[in-house]
């Protein structure tokens, strides 16, 4: 599998340049793939002013995606964890973000999380798995700033349908965001990739499914 260099925390959002673009920007999506043995779906890099409405309003912030979309759903998030993974001080996931009130899934990510920055309560709440990140950070009060690098335009292939509980949307539309502290740099490193998103006041978004997954 061919890889780009990594980008600077401080890189500016670039518009589509091919695969090689892409690739740094869908980690560590792209490790549990591989670990998988599943091909990548197509991913392109997408401007903020292409995204529909609603998934603009949800990704094109540098905000924490759980506070925007308790906002926007009006409801509590908790935590399905799909796959996990500790190497040294690294700690990587799968997860799908779940509302409370209704179990709908409105978010799969994937992460890659420096422990050995954080305080060491943020981190026991992390490895347990039931709470988002940035409620996490919120609750343990850990300052820290949020910039997203790229916005992403995906065809989700079954693995991410399934985890999203989706129908057959065409495509879908995500992130890649880095999360930094004011004094020790970036710790977290996340791809977030949304359902299709009806525009508030509209009902429940299309072409979902209420199943649990199995």
């Amino acid at each position: 599998m061919p890889e780009g260099e990594p980008m600077s925390a401080s890189a500016p959002i670039q518009p589509p340049r091919g695969s090689l673009a892409v690739l740094p920007l869908i980690h560590p999506l792209d490790d549990f793939y591989a670990q998988a043995g599943l091909a990548l779906p197509l991913v392109e890099i997408a401007l903020p002013e292409t995204l529909p409405e609603a998934e603009r309003k949800l990704l094109v912030h540098e905000g924490d995606m759980t506070s925007a979309l308790m906002q926007f759903y009006g409801s509590g998030l908790h935590l399905e964890v799909l796959r996990c993974e500790t190497r040294g001080e690294s700690y990587l996931r799968e997860v799908v973000l779940h509302l409370n009130d209704s179990n709908e899934a409105v978010e799969f990510g994937a992460i890659k999380i420096q422990l050995d920055l954080l305080p060491s309560c943020a981190r026991r709440a992390i490895l347990e798995g039931r709470v988002p990140l940035g409620q996490i950070l919120k609750d343990f009060k850990v300052s820290y700033t949020s910039r997203p690098k790229a916005f992403l335009k995906v065809v989700p292939d079954a693995f991410i349908r399934k985890a999203l509980r989706m129908l057959g949307s065409p495509v879908v539309w995500g992130r890649r965001n880095t999360l930094s502290l004011p004094d020790r740099g970036p710790f977290a490193e996340i791809v977030e990739i949304l359902p299709p998103v009806a525009p508030q006041g509209s009902g429940t978004r299309p072409s979902s499914e209420t199943p649990r997954m199995s």
